[in-house]
């Protein structure tokens, strides 16, 4: 009995069990993308999903849409999880960029993109924005992400 007290002593003093450090060198062991993206997570109230799906088509997809034709953006996804009820969210919207210097603010790419979205589209994607999706969706996350590839070793 006194082996057993003891034994468990001694794990509980050494901790839990790590693993190798590894010392990976960036460009060396893997590369980092100049492409970037931004993931926003979006938690959508139970059977509100096409109701969603309906607004951010005519708001964040639209301008979206516009953000590629001008150039300023690479591309965008939607992912719906196929288990709406599993955990913080249910759907996410990310948006890919060619760099981080196409995040940065740039008042002829704003002008050029109001332009085209125009004012009854900002006055129709305010209203949904402050009417519609507070009651059928919650923001949990926004994520700025890097693509990272590991070289063979």
């Amino acid at each position: 009995m006194k082996t057993l007290a003891m034994t468990l002593v001694a794990f509980a003093l050494a901790g839990p069990a790590t693993p190798a450090m590894a010392q990976l060198t960036p460009y060396e062991d893997y590369t980092v993308s100049d492409q970037i993206s931004t993931i926003t997570t979006v938690k959508v109230d139970a059977n509100m999903m096409d109701y969603y799906l309906e607004g951010i088509r005519q708001t964040w997809v639209a301008q979206n849409e516009i953000a590629v034709n001008l150039g300023y953006m690479d591309s965008y996804d939607i992912y719906v999880s196929e288990l709406p009820e599993s955990g913080q969210f249910n759907l996410l919207l990310v948006a890919n960029f060619a760099n981080s210097a196409a995040l940065e603010p740039n008042k002829a790419r704003y002008d050029a993109f109001m332009r085209e979205w125009g004012e009854a589209n900002q006055a129709a994607s305010r209203e949904t924005s402050s009417t519609v999706y507070p009651n059928i969706r919650e923001i949990t996350g926004e994520y700025r992400v890097r693509k990272l590839t590991m070289k063979p070793e």
